[in-house]
């Protein structure tokens, strides 16, 4: 099977100028939109830590989301073709960053917590299993340079 090119193409723009551009570190909002044509804006900032809106999503919180996101997307397809019935799933994961004295920094780890509930007769040992091939096959968890971990849990 040969390999498939995919290309994503957001818009980021920033919407933070109060006025006087970046003239002063104080002096504007660190506020942007992400768009696409056809998709919902998502409503960003910088990390509260940095001067930012907690109303709005930073990239810091869109990173470890997207790690999330896309082992979720993963597990999903796999118990479906698994015959594992999954008929809620939820995770809360936490990403840890470590910021240098510079200012400059990096995520030592992100850890996903999630929990499925599979419906009654599914094999639930093989549900905890497909975690493990979800992560072997997400893409994001493939790009990044902190280790991924997964603590799964299967409910009824």
């Amino acid at each position: 099977m040969s390999n498939k090119t995919h290309v994503y193409r957001p818009v980021v723009e920033w919407t933070g100028n109060i006025g006087s551009g970046t003239s002063d570190y104080c002096g504007y909002e660190r506020a942007h939109v992400v768009s696409m044509p056809g998709k919902s804006d998502i409503l960003g900032s910088s990390d509260p830590s940095f001067r930012g809106d907690d109303a709005r999503w930073s990239p810091e919180d869109l990173f470890v989301a997207s790690v999330s996101a896309c082992h979720q997307l993963w597990y999903l397809h796999l118990c479906a073709r698994a015959g594992v019935v999954v008929l809620a799933y939820r995770d809360e994961p936490i990403g840890t960053m470590i910021e240098d004295a510079d200012g400059g920094g990096r995520f030592a780890s992100i850890v996903l917590h999630p929990t499925a509930k599979v419906a009654a007769g599914s094999d639930k040992a093989k549900a905890i299993s497909l975690h493990r091939d979800a992560h072997e096959m997400c893409f994001i968890a493939n790009s990044v340079s902190c280790p991924v971990s997964i603590e799964p849990a299967v409910i009824e």
